[in-house]
């Protein structure tokens, strides 16, 4: 397991069976240092527990991250039986979300409502009952939240840790009305099924040539949206690099940032070569010095079939360049990865 930004690279262990919005445009900007803008709040309960806080932090989105971040604290116990919505930890879960929300997850159709979403976290518990998090980099830009977050669970005696960003579009009382998760897979059975798991989608890439680390990209504005989502659906590769250039790429697959253009080129080349992208425009989330977008949509992968599929972009203050997707659905089919939840569930 290589190390990442904050740690090893992993996988996220939430069940497999877990539209494209509307741009969210920033009214105003935050404060040096994250600090609130004029009629937002500071909200230093959360401040204290993620490693970064940026953008408009009105009350809803403070209460959200106060529920989100309790959710990753709180200890499982007795693992919940299946559909047990009564459980402490299942009810901490739903409270983070409005009864009529929608829960996306990779490779699936949205969970709808109370029920469906408290059923599907009782059987990710089950699976994972160790699961913890703590939140990394967020930027909340009033009704969006893009959370960051460190996983880590333990199974089959291994700890593994992984990245994810939780993206939130909030209701009344800061509870969510629309999430969608973006985060790998497929790393967690290459470590607890090796003989199953699939060839990581990435194996291989790698840097060559000559690094540009000291250049540091202009920062991400809401009006270049257009150019960037006809530039992944047109897979050009070029265009997305130059936008980006000089900064250090990381994503699925990588256990270091690519620093050269030629590493982020092979990079983007494998991910188009393992699957048609059709996106639309997600939420787009500006704080101080991150911002968060969000492409949303399908993918026709090798095996011929359309899934559902995102990607997270996180363009960082200091020249980072981070994607957040899931590789599953590129380098196995929805039978497989039924199969191997399966063994691992039984294990």
């Amino acid at each position: 397991m290589g190390t990442g930004r904050r740690g090893p690279v992993g996988i996220a262990v939430a069940a497999a069976v877990v539209a494209g919005a509307a741009v969210a445009v920033p009214t105003a900007g935050a404060q040096p240092g994250g600090v609130a803008a004029a009629g937002t709040v500071n909200c230093p309960s959360a401040r204290a527990k993620v490693e970064r806080l940026e953008g408009r932090i009105n009350p809803n989105a403070c209460a959200f991250m106060e529920r989100q971040i309790a959710f990753g604290e709180i200890p499982t116990g007795t693992p919940p039986a299946v559909g047990d919505v009564t459980h402490p930890r299942v009810q901490a879960y739903l409270d983070i979300f409005d009864p009529e929300a929608s829960l996306w997850e990779a490779g699936a159709k949205a969970q709808r409502g109370h029920t469906v979403i408290g059923t599907s976290i009782t059987n990710s518990l089950r699976l994972a009952p160790s699961l913890t998090y703590r939140g990394t980099d967020v930027v909340a830009d009033g009704s969006t939240v893009m959370f960051g977050q460190w996983n880590e669970v333990t199974l089959r005696g291994r700890t593994i840790g992984y990245p994810q960003i939780a993206r939130n579009v909030l209701g009344d009382e800061g509870r969510t009305i629309q999430a969608r998760r973006y985060y790998d897979r497929a790393v967690l059975f290459q470590d607890t099924l090796p003989e199953d798991a699939p060839a990581p989608l990435f194996a291989g890439v790698a840097d060559s040539g000559e690094a540009h680390p000291d250049r540091i990209p202009a920062r991400f504005r809401v009006g270049e949206v257009a150019a960037r989502l006809a530039a992944w659906n047109g897979e050009d590769t070029e265009a997305l690099l130059a936008r980006s250039a000089g900064a250090r790429l990381m994503g699925p697959g990588l256990s270091a940032p690519l620093t050269t253009d030629a590493g982020r080129r092979a990079y983007l080349e494998r991910l188009f070569g393992s699957g048609t992208l059709r996106l639309k425009a997600g939420q787009v989330a500006v704080g101080t010095a991150t911002t968060y977008v969000e492409w949303h949509g399908t993918v026709s992968n090798a095996h011929g079939t359309d899934v559902p599929f995102g990607i997270v972009e996180r363009f960082g203050p200091d020249g980072e360049w981070e994607l957040y997707f899931d590789t599953l659905p590129l380098v196995a089919n929805q039978d497989t990865v039924r199969t191997l939840f399966q063994k691992l569930a039984a294990s």
